[in-house]
């Protein structure tokens, strides 16, 4: 378990590495995973392991996010000055993002439907 963890921290570090001493406009975070990508891709026999631990940090996940709570909490005279107007952009962006979403996914859905005439002919 330690050897996976490793894994994804060495991934990580390297990503942020390579975005640090390039200037590529991805996020250290990005190149990680692709790093990450290429790794699983040439050596398959990681892939238990790392299945096991990111799952055992998936189920933990909740615990990870209490310091940038804690982070927020501590910003309390920018949010009393700059809380509506974040919740407004936050509501109006979430359902953007939902009505884009939905668009594309009927968009795409409907592409994979054999048209009718086509399977009468191929009868």
């Amino acid at each position: 378990m330690i050897g996976a963890i490793a894994l994804l921290l060495v991934c990580h570090l390297a990503g942020e590495v390579i975005h640090r001493l390039t200037g590529l406009p991805l996020p250290g975070s990005v190149i990680g995973m692709v790093l990450l990508l290429a790794w699983l891709a040439f050596v398959p026999r990681e892939r238990l392991t790392l299945t096991q631990v990111t799952g055992w940090l998936t189920a933990h996940l909740s615990i990870m996010f209490v310091p940038a709570a804690v982070g927020v909490m501590e910003e309390g005279a920018i949010l009393s000055r700059y809380g509506l107007g974040i919740v407004v952009a936050v509501v109006v962006s979430t359902l953007l993002t939902l009505a884009v979403t939905a668009l594309v996914f009927r968009a795409v859905a409907g592409r994979d439907e054999p048209e009718p005439e086509a399977e009468e002919s191929a009868s």
